[in-house]
């Protein structure tokens, strides 16, 4: 069964932040833009020689994640995803305004990156061995966890996923998140966007809705007295920012592009423009040079 309804959806949270409701008005205005570079140099016939010198870049992210891919006021994404992104264009000396943002959802990631569709992808996308054998990935930039969306009071008593075996439970085709649900036995309903799981929770057609914490406090936080999370994450998503396969010298950028913006707060600053308006503010993960 599949729905196909379109909404707008989500963030994550974890056990201490589910009190977030109140605090979200004002995640869908854009943040400050980090710094642009002047004149950096780059060797000829690299992925970077080639976006700096054509001085623009398309970047695929989501349009329906408050605090991490959520369009703005004038139609283009705002959120820490997004920042991240501008991050990167930033070190190729590409300003904000030169970037392209293409609507990137679960299961066109791989695709987009393949054909060329997109430079990047930054889409609360979690690095696992399955999609490295498709892309490369440079990060992780932040580590989010799976957790469990339901109705306010979590009537059903809801737990953890083993409380789930036999419920109907709604997450996205493609996911990573479909993948980790499915050995709890639950009777699972797909869609393209998370967002489309709101009016089956509410209508109880599902029992809950499952993907990473991150997404699942959007969902909360936007629609104030009608959704918690349980708060007991069952694993751990790495974002990672997903390119070509095999280029590795723009993996290589990106990652040293990823590690100084931790060590001189741009990392920071974007998550507390963003995510950090709703969610504590986390350390970075390690870069993982695979």
């Amino acid at each position: 069964m599949r729905l196909k309804k379109s909404l707008m959806i989500s963030a994550v949270v974890t056990a201490s932040i589910l009190g977030l409701g109140a605090c979200a008005s004002g995640t869908n205005e854009p943040a400050a833009s980090p710094s642009v570079a002047a004149s950096p140099e780059f060797e000829a016939g690299t992925t970077m020689a080639k976006l700096h010198d054509a001085g623009t870049m398309t970047i695929g992210t989501k349009f329906d994640q408050p605090l991490f891919g959520l369009k703005g006021p004038d139609n283009k994404p705002v959120g820490f995803d997004v920042e991240i992104g501008k991050i990167i264009a930033g070190a190729l000396g590409i300003a904000p305004d030169k970037i392209k943002w293409v609507e990137t959802v679960s299961a066109n990631r791989e695709p987009f990156i393949e054909n060329g569709t997109v430079d990047i992808v930054v889409a609360t996308y979690t690095i696992n061995d399955t999609r490295k054998q498709v892309v490369s990935f440079a990060g992780p930039y932040y580590t989010a966890g799976q957790d469990i969306l339901v109705l306010k009071g979590n009537p059903e008593k809801i737990k953890g996923p083993e409380d789930l075996k036999g419920k109907n439970v709604c997450s996205v085709a493609g996911s990573t998140s479909e993948k980790n649900i499915a050995p709890y036995g639950v009777n699972l309903i797909t869609t393209d966007t998370y967002s489309n799981c709101l009016e089956p929770l509410r209508s109880g057609k599902v029992i809950a809705v499952t993907t990473d914490n991150v997404i699942l406090a959007g969902l909360a936080a936007q629609n104030e007295g009608e959704f918690e999370v349980v708060g007991n994450p069952f694993t751990k998503e790495p974002y990672g920012i997903g390119l070509k396969k095999d280029d590795t010298q723009f993996r290589n950028f990106i990652n040293d592009t990823l590690e100084k913006s931790y060590k001189d707060g741009t990392w920071k600053k974007a998550w507390e423009d963003t995510a950090g308006k709703v969610l504590k503010t986390p350390e970075p993960p390690a870069v993982d040079r695979y």
